[in-house]
């Protein structure tokens, strides 16, 4: 299935066992992992309320993550899904019998959960490939390098400045 064909929480089931999800909520991706039968495994911060939903904010903060099976369209909701095997062409997926035996492993399991080191993304590409990767978690550390390599940039050119008019003054 092409990546860029993104579905609604009620159209018809395209997936394949073993499968990436990408869900796109309204400020971030969250990631799943097919099963079959309608159902995914993905992690969802410990203490969430309501199992379908993902608070952004709380994921940030949190360091712990419960393995959940749910029904992909409970966890969809009124946001759209795509089929994205991304890493496919870098990474050999595992025997779909082995990725399911890895995920019914995790099922109601804790897990260790880090925005940036060990999120959604790299739990469901470990299942998939044996190794956790996750574009979005280094496009963010990305991110952050450059704005704070702009914060030191400004600041250095605000002290050069004030230097400047002292000089003058």
């Amino acid at each position: 299935m092409a990546p860029s064909r993104r579905f609604h929480a009620n159209d018809r089931d395209y997936a394949q066992p073993g499968d990436l999800i990408e869900i796109f909520r309204p400020a971030y991706q969250h990631w799943a992992l097919y099963l079959g039968d309608g159902y995914i495994i993905n992690v969802t911060p410990v203490g969430e309320a309501a199992p379908g939903t993902i608070d952004s904010s709380k994921s940030v903060f949190t360091k712990k993550a419960r393995v959940r099976m749910q029904l992909l369209k409970d966890v969809v909701g009124d946001d759209t899904y795509r089929i994205n095997n991304k890493y496919d062409s870098s990474y050999a997926p595992l025997p779909v019998e082995d990725i399911i035996q890895r995920a019914q492993y995790y099922i109601d399991r804790e897990v260790s959960y880090d925005v940036l080191g060990s999120n959604c993304e790299h739990f469901v590409t470990m299942l998939r490939y044996g190794k956790g990767v996750s574009d979005q978690a280094r496009n963010a550390i990305g991110a952050t390098a450059v704005a704070t390599v702009a914060v030191a940039a400004f600041s250095l050119l605000g002290v050069a400045l004030s230097r400047s008019r002292e000089k003058h003054n």
